[in-house]
């Protein structure tokens, strides 16, 4: 008999844990492996949802670095409490308050640094809803090259690049073509780049790619006539454990081509 209330017992304890963890909600990030642009903002992603509830009230945010006494950031009782923030992040990061109530803790870092880098942890606590995301600031400087004609062939200018990067020239069918690059040191560690491609241009498609660890700048320049159109992507390495090397394969760029 004894042992029969025990199962019970358990059989009850184990249902009602099923049943609270099904009716709490979630908190995620579109972006866990983050890359900061020097001396830019950025937006560290953070939403929370319930399945009880679709607005909420009475909710409560941290925000943490890993390593980092103190605070980045914290909300409670709908009020900012501050007075553990961090010195490094005072005045330099805020919420969105009016779209808290609809599950955003998203967090906007103002003016990134280098000491920016790290692990963020973004911790909710709501109506239905209590989890913790984290999310890995990496911090580099890129911009998108400016590409122009001279003396039949191109050159690409990109203000700002830190780590320095590889410079890649490609033709419409994926071929390497030859290139000579120059880097100009800026503070901060920031190069300038200045691409030459060293052939000579025809109308066509021709593909400039620009990268280092943390991000590839894939630009199309079409050539028409005397005309260079320039589009450019920005692709971000989404883990600091994929990417090995600098060099994106032919083939990748082609499909890149391709699907543009």
């Amino acid at each position: 008999m004894i042992v029969l209330i025990f199962v019970m017992a358990g059989l009850i304890i184990l249902l009602l844990a099923i049943a609270f963890s099904g009716s709490l909600g979630f908190v995620t990030t579109s972006t866990p492996f983050l890359v900061g642009n020097l001396e830019q903002d950025v937006i560290l992603d953070c939403k929370f949802q319930s399945k009880v509830s679709q607005v909420f009230s009475d909710v409560s945010i941290t925000w943490q670095k890993d390593g980092l006494t103190g605070v980045v950031y914290q909300y409670q009782n709908n009020a900012d409490h501050l007075q553990e923030q961090n010195v490094q992040f005072k005045n330099r990061v805020k919420l969105f308050k009016d779209a808290i109530t609809t599950g955003n803790a998203s967090l906007l870092l103002k003016t990134v640094r280098m000491e920016d880098e790290g692990v963020y942890r973004c911790s909710v606590t709501a109506s239905g809803v209590m989890g913790t995301v984290s999310i890995h600031l990496r911090v580099g400087a890129f911009s998108a090259p400016n590409i122009t004609s001279s003396n039949n062939s191109l050159i690409a200018y990109a203000q700002r690049w830190l780590p320095k990067p590889d410079v890649t020239w490609v033709d419409q069918k994926g071929m390497q073509l030859n290139s000579d690059t120059q880097f100009n040191d800026k503070s901060m560690g920031i190069v300038q780049v200045t691409s030459f491609l060293q052939v000579r241009v025809t109308e066509g498609i021709y593909t400039c790619i620009i990268q280092n660890d943390l991000v590839s700048s894939v630009s199309e320049a079409t050539v028409r006539g005397n005309e260079v159109l320039t589009k450019t992507e920005i692709i971000f390495n989404s883990s600091p454990d994929i990417m090995t090397s600098h060099v994106i394969s032919p083939a990748f760029i082609f499909f890149c081509m391709l699907v543009w």
